[in-house]
């Protein structure tokens, strides 16, 4: 029986492949420079594969595994990349295999004891287990005022509860593991406004806002998104806070 688990994305699991950012490319030859080996990566919580196929550019296999059976149909095909319909709490992987267990975007929807049990069965003994998120974006004074109202006026109630975590940063998340100092990286993307448009539709809040109130607030602020960025066609540098924890399993 497949454990229940917080579903927010399955519905529109398209959408999320083609609009969610790609994460800072220097985080995933990071990665493979702390962990013990380059021999096997469990990505959990994978989604549309966009972390499994960049570490597989580092790694000999990665497993990317799902409790969405639609997220995974997304998934981008890669050689090196196996994916698997799987809870975050019950990895197919045998015990003490894995140099590496990743989790972008997605640590703060799991069953976080369960996760971190099954983590230390899969990883080798010295394995590194790092988890990340990135928060709200801005572009530029005048858009990010847009946003703010976005925010504050429109689709901050409906956030899942767990959201909490990634407004913090990450740092009152429960992590059990001896932590692995980690650079900074940078996050951004060279966007039009329908693109940012786009992303803003994946969002949880807004689909749950469309939900309870019956309209999109996206369109209901699209005259004023269209006058603070201009013309829509410009390309403008969109940049999120990026959050990363890193651990060693012992």
């Amino acid at each position: 029986m497949t454990e229940p688990f917080h579903d927010h994305f399955s519905g529109h699991a398209g959408d999320y492949r083609v609009y969610r950012p790609a994460y800072p490319p220097g985080l995933f030859p990071w990665l493979a420079e702390a962990a013990p080996g380059r021999d096997l990566v469990w990505d959990c919580g994978t989604g549309n594969g966009q972390a499994a196929v960049a570490l597989a550019g580092h790694f000999a296999r990665v497993v990317a595994t799902d409790a969405s059976a639609e997220q995974i149909a997304q998934a981008e095909a890669h050689p090196r990349v196996e994916y698997a319909v799987a809870p975050a709490e019950r990895s197919p992987l045998p015990d003490h295999t894995a140099d590496l267990v990743t989790v972008a975007q997605a640590l703060h929807w799991f069953d976080r004891d369960r996760f971190y049990a099954e983590a230390r069965r899969v990883a080798k003994p010295g394995g590194l287990l790092a988890v990340w998120a990135y928060d709200l974006h801005s572009v530029n004074p005048a858009v990010d005022v847009v946003l703010g109202r976005l925010q504050n006026e429109f689709v901050g109630p409906y956030w899942p509860p767990e959201r909490v975590y990634v407004n913090a940063g990450y740092k009152t998340l429960p992590f059990p593991f001896p932590e692995v100092p980690a650079p900074a990286f940078e996050m951004t993307a060279d966007w039009d406004m329908p693109r940012m448009a786009g992303y803003i539709n994946t969002w949880s809040a807004t689909k749950r806002f469309i939900q309870a109130r019956g309209f999109n607030p996206v369109d209901r602020l699209a005259a004023d998104l269209n006058a603070a960025w201009g013309d829509p066609a410009a390309v403008r540098t969109v940049r999120w806070a990026f959050h990363l924890k890193a651990g060693r399993v012992e």
